[in-house]
């Protein structure tokens, strides 16, 4: 099946929009509802709720927009594959448009379903720009940076593993429950450092909403805080890319090119029969 860039760009956008809304919605549930003392308090899992509904979230983008767009849902994941060639340069910034936009969105409606509890939780919209946006843990550029890269890298990495038929024959048919314990397993191991965002878009269009919606303290107050999510994922992803494909993908590609050669070889032979 072939479909225009603007199908492609149209898939990009709901699929990103279905992720944040399953994503930020899980954020906003725990966040909103986390005060024992409020009435139908509703949440107790916390973090665990979280890893979890990103997985989740993840997956349900996977399944919107996989058959047309190819669910890169991550301007990193565009640019890790466009550096190994496996994808043209010159969508890299529609999808990023059409990322950005759907996160946009999403985290829209998020804050429309959720703002009576809202104003019931947080009335000066002070305390909750978390709820859309990541935040370090640490101060300063180096260990958010460091943790986004690390993080990214072993995103795109493990997308490559899942997605390369001659490392996963089956890749094809579980790949999106693959990527999306992958999401998990990241935000269970390095989810507090800096809020796992691994994905530009996904910090950048909910933190541009909170700015746009009246909320405080949204980060763009500190350079630092809100450019991390944006160049950290963008290095890990190309770092990840590099690496599985000089460790793990080239290998693969030119033992499956020997042993192609090899059976011609034999076939040759064969066919040939006793002189």
């Amino acid at each position: 099946m072939k479909f225009t860039l603007m199908q492609e760009c149209i898939a990009e956008f709901l699929g990103t929009m279905v992720l944040i809304l399953f994503g930020v919605g899980v954020v906003a549930m725990v966040v909103l509802f986390a005060n024992p003392e409020l009435p139908g308090a509703v949440v107790n899992g916390g973090f665990t709720n979280i890893t979890f509904g990103w997985g989740f979230a993840v997956l349900m983008g996977i399944f919107v927009s996989g058959t047309i767009s190819g669910a890169h849902l991550n301007p990193a994941v565009s640019v890790g594959m466009a550096a190994t060639g496996r994808f043209p340069w010159a969508k890299v910034l529609p999808y990023t448009l059409a990322q950005l936009l759907g996160a946009f969105v999403g985290a829209a409606i998020v804050y429309a379903v959720y703002h009576a509890q809202w104003v019931v939780a947080d009335p000066t919209f002070s305390n909750t720009a978390g709820v859309f946006a990541t935040f370090p843990a640490h101060p300063g550029f180096w260990p958010g940076f460091v943790d986004q890269v690390v993080g990214t890298a072993l995103l795109m990495g493990l997308i490559l593993a899942i997605g390369d038929k001659l490392n996963n024959k089956e890749g094809g048919s579980w790949g999106p429950l693959a990527v999306a314990m992958v999401i998990m397993a990241i935000g269970m191991s390095f989810g507090a450092m800096n809020g796992y965002a691994i994905n530009p878009a996904r910090d950048l269009g909910p933190r541009l909403f909170a700015a746009v919606a009246g909320f405080q303290n949204t980060g763009f107050e500190d350079l630092s805080i809100w450019t991390i999510p944006i160049l950290g994922p963008l290095v890990g992803s190309v770092l990840g890319a590099f690496i599985y494909d000089w460790g793990i993908g080239k290998p693969l590609e030119r033992a499956h090119l020997a042993s192609r050669s090899d059976v011609s070889g034999m076939d040759v032979s064969a066919d040939a029969g006793p002189q």
